[in-house]
């Protein structure tokens, strides 16, 4: 009994920081086509760089979007960087200043996921698209994976729990109800901690506004369990959370249109402003000033109680001088 009451006490110890110190020694740029067929031409570090789509303001990480090329052949230049590391399990509190967001035909995200998707896994912390005032929070997987939502705070809904609905490009996702957690009305507070707690029984993921940020998460020694409900926790018997996530790469990106922001523009209040999605981006490059992330730092912790099964480091990259 002495050795399971010290296991159920386990504190949770940080494993890596990512931080103005490092975050572009330790992320990669990707520099492919958009998997979600978006509007969007991701640049390489090279040309973020050169092109101040990446760097730092002050202390903090800034990464952007073009917002001065009109009709840009092939799609608005934008930042996608991924962890060099990827993680089993963990502890994941990003600090995070100013998001993309609430703007039409935009598509951010914070989220993570694994190799031979959807088999491994998804796990997106923030997104949302076009004038969306809420966040929406969903998991994909291979098939296999039924969630419940029991135990996220009241207003969060998720309509059906198959994590491989559309073969997983649809997945189980909870609708939210708190409109400062996202977009516009994040940005106006200053924005806030999000927390992503990934473990073998649940997954489930916190927000703090800027003046709300629990005193553990300051001090370095986070305790969710007195954080109160989440605004999303999936669970349940008929999902086994370690078959379906593994090797989770951490990913900040903004595409604009595709499969869903260009899907959904029809039948948003964005409709009005051109008939397609693409044509709105390509022709209004001012609207898109504020699409960018304003990170303070990723913090990933372990819980020494779980067994871990992160992946090796990919060999860091040469270091890089960002400059905003």
């Amino acid at each position: 009994m002495a050795c399971a009451a010290g296991i159920a006490t386990a504190a949770y110890t940080v494993e890596d920081t990512y931080n103005n110190i490092n975050f572009f020694d330790t992320f990669s740029f990707f520099s492919g086509s958009d998997p979600t067929s978006g509007f969007v031409d991701y640049v390489t570090a090279t040309v973020a760089n050169s092109s101040a789509l990446a760097g730092f303001s002050k202390d903090q990480i800034y990464l952007g979007v073009d917002h001065t090329t009109a009709n840009p052949t092939g799609g608005r230049a934008s930042t996608r960087v991924s962890s060099n590391k990827a993680y089993t399990h963990g502890l994941f509190i990003a600090d995070i200043a100013h998001m993309p967001g609430g703007i039409c035909g935009v598509w951010p995200a914070f989220w993570t996921f694994g190799p031979n998707w959807p088999s491994s896994g998804e796990i997106d912390i923030i997104e949302g698209v076009n004038a969306q005032s809420t966040d929406s929070i969903t998991l994909h997987t291979s098939s296999g994976c039924t969630m419940s939502n029991a135990g996220s705070a009241s207003g969060s809904t998720m309509p059906q729990g198959d994590c491989n609905t559309g073969n997983g490009n649809t997945g189980c996702s909870q609708s939210t109800s708190t409109t400062n957690a996202y977009g516009n009305e994040f940005n106006a507070i200053g924005g806030g901690v999000y927390a992503m707690d990934w473990t073998s029984d649940s997954i489930a993921v916190y927000f703090f506004p800027r003046t709300s940020i629990p005193a553990d998460i300051t001090a370095g020694t986070p305790a969710p369990q007195n954080w109160g409900a989440p605004v999303a926790k999936f669970a349940g018997s008929s999902c086994d959370i370690d078959a379906h996530f593994m090797n989770h790469n951490i990913v900040f990106d903004t595409t604009f249109c595709g499969d869903w922001a260009g899907n959904a523009w029809a039948s948003s209040t964005c409709a009005s402003l051109a008939n397609t999605c693409d044509e709105y981006v390509g022709a209004n490059p001012a609207a898109f000033v504020e699409a960018y992330w304003l990170i303070n730092s990723v913090k990933v912790y372990s819980d020494p109680s779980a067994s871990k099964r992160d992946a090796p480091e990919t060999p860091p990259l040469v270091a890089r001088s960002f400059t905003a």
